[in-house]
């Protein structure tokens, strides 16, 4: 819960980068798991 506030937050200072935060921790994921 704190962590989804937090990210209101952050999209609210600066929505394209949280998108793009998201889309880049979803691909690290994924490479950290091969």
């Amino acid at each position: 819960m704190a962590k989804s506030q937090d990210a209101k937050k952050n999209s609210k200072k600066e929505p394209t980068k949280s998108a793009k935060e998201k889309k880049a921790d979803k691909i690290a994921k994924k490479a950290s798991r091969k």
